[in-house]
């Protein structure tokens, strides 16, 4: 078993970072319930809207370098050192001027940016996180870079645990003094989170990941002139991508700034589409989004492999990691779909005691397949090294979704915003399948990706109607534990009917690498 991981990187890593992401989601589903219950959808509303300029300064001073670090660590191992070391100078001299610029201008983007006066004292707190952010985002972007995702998987569960644990003791010391518990307390959970994941991969990288040194240094850390030599190619790759991020990210903050905006012209009051814009972004979306952890992980996975299979001119290399991602991502969708319409209004009255995010819940899942595949041939675009074509990808679909929140929430409410969301996610994913078809000419089985899978669904939950609902569990567990346990047979059903009709997919395709 040891000897298949260590063969089988993709498959370890993707496996890893899924436990990993699964585990820290079932502790954010009892982390959201709590917040739903103590600050209520109003306050998650406010809540989320932070992250706007949260998300804006990631893509500046995070998201970007991380990619390009990844890439150039694993395209030129011997040079990692330095490529982590320029990153790390590049990033975190950026965070430390973005946060000090919220901190200073905090009342002028909450009033006149996030239209929401109250996000005034949360931005300042917020903005701590900023730096910590970046410096977690170069040190996984150095361990995904070289294949090796131990350090960056159990940081998610570190930055998970100390959130809510945070969150809970506040909390509780809130209301031992007789004080509301307010979205502050949600904020300072986020802060206490990203420092803990950044702590916890620095002194997992100075006390494990730098013993092996590169380039031309005595001491371990990279001479002057070979980390100037490593920051030109590195920003090369890294401020098209910022660009890209951050007009992206500008994008989807307009969005989530006008959804309640564009609510309360459908006849709300601010309250009201607050509250919606909380059930929304803070209950259902985190629900479909939880088996998103499986293909984020892939994801994350494929990005260097694609970009090392490429740089050794591994053409069959490359199609495997394709066929594997695309045919995995359209099994998990197509799951989701069966699931959350089928079981979508009980979860919502069950966890958050809302049947208006079971109704999301269940509009929501025919987003899953098109999110899942466009998750993960956007990484595979990425590691081909076509962040220009994933940016104009992503710039189309975000226009179809502000499309439907500027012109078809005022008529059609919320469910404009879900309608846009899935219209969004479909353009996204024909026009990466058709990028990957001219590069690679790529074309996926039909049988394997959309009809298989359909069926064995189809199958399961035929037999699972045959079970008596509901299932007979014992008085004292809540009606939530009996869903799950149908969940779990509609899982089980399908996967054994996937395990039927496996067959061991061919990857010596006569497609060509462009």
């Amino acid at each position: 078993m040891h000897s298949y991981f260590k063969n089988h990187t993709l498959a370890a890593g993707a496996l890893l970072l899924t436990l990993t992401g699964i585990a820290s989601r079932i502790l954010g589903f009892f982390y959201r319930i709590f917040l739903s219950r103590t600050i209520g959808a109003e306050g998650l509303g406010v809540y989320q809207m932070v992250f706007p300029i949260y998300g804006i300064c990631f893509s500046i001073c995070a998201g970007s370098i991380q990619t390009a670090i990844s890439r150039f660590t694993a395209a030129d191992r011997d040079r990692a050192g330095r490529t982590l070391f320029a990153g790390f100078i590049i990033s975190f001299s950026l965070a430390l001027g973005l946060a000090a610029v919220i901190i200073r201008f905090s009342g002028f983007l909450a009033s006149q940016v996030l239209m929401e006066p109250r996000c005034a004292p949360l931005l300042p707190a917020m903005a701590l996180a900023i730096p910590c952010t970046s410096v977690h985002a170069c040190l996984c972007g150095w361990y995904y870079g070289k294949e090796k995702v131990q350090v960056p998987a159990l940081s998610q569960m570190v930055e998970q645990c100390i959130r809510i644990f945070t969150v809970f003791l506040i909390a509780r010391i809130w209301e031992e003094q007789g004080r509301p518990v307010t979205v502050l307390a949600a904020v300072a959970g986020l802060v206490a989170g990203e420092a803990g994941s950044a702590l916890f991969t620095l002194l997992s990288f100075l006390l494990f990941g730098s013993r092996k040194k590169d380039g031309p240094s005595v001491s371990g850390r990279p001479a002057p002139s070979s980390v100037l030599t490593a920051a030109a190619p590195l920003l090369a790759m890294a401020l098209p991508l910022m660009g890209n991020r951050l007009v992206m990210n500008l994008l989807q903050s307009l969005e989530a700034i006008l959804i309640p905006v564009r609510l309360e012209l459908s006849g709300l009051s601010r309250s009201q589409a607050l509250s919606v814009y909380g059930v929304l972004t803070g209950m259902a979306l985190p629900f479909v989004m939880f088996p998103s952890a499986i293909i984020n992980s892939l994801a994350v996975v494929l990005l260097p492999s694609v970009a090392r299979h490429q740089s050794l001119g591994n053409r069959s290399g490359i199609l495997k990691n394709i066929s594997l991602s695309f045919r995995y991502s359209s099994y998990m969708g197509i799951l989701c779909i069966g699931i959350f319409t089928s079981f979508g209004d009980s979860l919502g009255l069950q966890v958050f005691k809302s049947a208006e995010a079971g109704s999301f819940i269940s509009i929501l899942a025919w987003l899953c397949p098109f999110l899942y595949l466009s998750t993960t041939m956007g990484s595979v675009l990425n590691g081909l090294g076509k962040t220009s074509v994933t940016f104009l990808h992503n710039l189309v679909s975000l226009l179809v979704r502000l499309a439907f929140v500027f012109f078809g929430i005022p008529r059609a409410g919320i469910r404009a915003c879900l309608w846009g969301m899935l219209a969004g996610e479909l353009v996204l994913s024909l026009l990466h399948l058709y990028s990957l078809r001219r590069l690679v000419r790529y074309a996926p089985n039909a049988w394997a990706v959309i009809v298989k899978p359909s069926f064995c669904l189809a199958s399961a939950l035929g037999i699972f109607s045959l079970f008596p609902d509901p299932l007979p569990l014992p008085g004292s567990l809540p009606p939530f534990f009996g869903t799950v346990l149908q969940i779990g047979l509609v899982c089980t059903g399908y996967l054994l009917f996937l395990l039927l009709f496996h067959k061991r997919p061919d990857h010596s395709s006569n497609s060509t690498v462009t």
